[in-house]
Order: C-alpha cells, then sequence, then structure tokens
C-alpha cells in the first residue's frame, strides 16, 4: 500500500514582450527572479495543500503488513516478529507485577534503512477491531522501543501488552514511530498478524507461563 503526495506545478515564466531589449546584464537577472518567483509559488501552493488537509488525512498512516516471522519492510525501517508467549506475572530486578488477565510478551526485531530511528510503544489490534496499547506497568527501558534501531543492524528487543484471553484470537501487532508533536501525515507502520485462530489462542491462555523474568542473566 503506498501513498502518492499531491502534485503542485510552478507558474510558467511570462516571455518579454516582442520589440522590448534588455538591457546589459538584467536579461540574466530578470530570469533569476522569474525562477526565484516560480519556485516560491510552487513552495507556497505544496504549503496551501499540506495546511488544508483534514485531521483524518493528517493522521493517516501507510500500513505494511506481513506474518510472525517475516521481515516486513516499511521503509524507513523493517520489523520481524520473532515470537511471543503469554505469562501471568512479570519479574523486573526489584518487583513481580501480576495480572488477573494476562501478559503478552511480544519479542521482536528491526533495523532502519537510512538514520537511526526509536521505535514506539505498538498497539495490539484484535478482530472485532479494539486497540490495546502496551503497557505502562512495564518500564519502557525494559522494551525495544528503548534502543536505537540502526541502519542496516538488526536488533532485538520484547513489548509487553496486558489482555484478557479474549483479545488473542485473530490479533495483529502494530508497530510505528513514537508520536510527534508535529503530525506527518503518511508516516509508515507495520502490522503483523500473530496467527491465532480459536484453539491456538484457547492454547496459549491456557497455559500462561508463570513468571516471565526481565532479569538478565
Amino acid at each position: 500500500m503506498t501513498a502518492t503526495q499531491p502534485r503542485s506545478s510552478a507558474v510558467p515564466e511570462r516571455p518579454d514582450r516582442p520589440g522590448r531589449r534588455a538591457g546589459r546584464g538584467t536579461g540574466g537577472g530578470s530570469k533569476v527572479l522569474n525562477a526565484c518567483a516560480g519556485l516560491l509559488l510552487a513552495a507556497a501552493a505544496v504549503g496551501l495543500q499540506t495546511f488544508h488537509l483534514t485531521a483524518n488525512e493528517a493522521s493517516a498512516r501507510v500500513t505494511y503488513t506481513g506474518a510472525k516471522g517475516e521481515d516486513v519492510d516499511a521503509r524507513r525501517f523493517t520489523v520481524r516478529l520473532d515470537s511471543f508467549l503469554a505469562a501471568k506475572s512479570i519479574q523486573n530486578s526489584d518487583r513481580t507485577i501480576t495480572t488477573d488477565n494476562l501478559f503478552l510478551v511480544v519479542n521482536a526485531s528491526a533495523r532502519s534503512s537510512l538514520k537511526p530511528y526509536h521505535l514506539g510503544q505498538p498497539q495490539l489490534l484484535t478482530a472485532d477491531g479494539k486497540k490495546f496499547q502496551a503497557t505502562d506497568r512495564v518500564a519502557s527501558t525494559l522494551t525495544l522501543a528503548n534502543t536505537w534501531v540502526q541502519p542496516d543492524i538488526w536488533v532485538s528487543g520484547r513489548f509487553f501488552f496486558e489482555v484478557p484471553s479474549s483479545a488473542l484470537p485473530g490479533a495483529r501487532v502494530v508497530f510505528g514511530l513514537p508520536a510527534e508533536v508535529l503530525v506527518e501525515p503518511f508516516q509508515p507502520e507495520v502490522e503483523i498478524d500473530l496467527g491465532l485462530d480459536e484453539e491456538a489462542a484457547r492454547k496459549l491462555a491456557a497455559s500462561p507461563q508463570a513468571v516471565y523474568s526481565t532479569v538478565k542473566k
């Protein structure tokens, strides 16, 4: 899926009137001024087009889809969802966090194309359209969002969701860049299907890991 930016055209130069001769040095200057004016008009046209984007258009994203284990290229960055598991509690260096629902731990890898990026915290989308943000009960410093994604170098990490078991069948995880103060239209995002049908989701929810530790051994 791709997006094409609106294209604007510069105003053409007006030819000299017949019989009118430019003085020495003024012809080149006039052409330069006309060219500059044309560029300014073109830039203004692009600016106006951007300014008149609706709220939905300004926040629109270009979504690249894939499945678990695939390298999904979103042009600026590539993401691969390596594995996932369910757990009833998350153990940090100083405490253990428990839930009455499930912690879904997603292990992913990423690399960028041209310059370093940080990934934002992802979302989990359910089959019926519900959205879950990655949990803030686990510090972001323990996630892949804390790692620079460098050009052509794969880095790996994890993300954590706290969800009910009903969210698992047909679930997809959406990765993107962090939210910016100035919204850039048509930002890329990667949507990866976990591949969980009803039966697989039931098995995952029925046998969660008792404790998932983030402590490096």
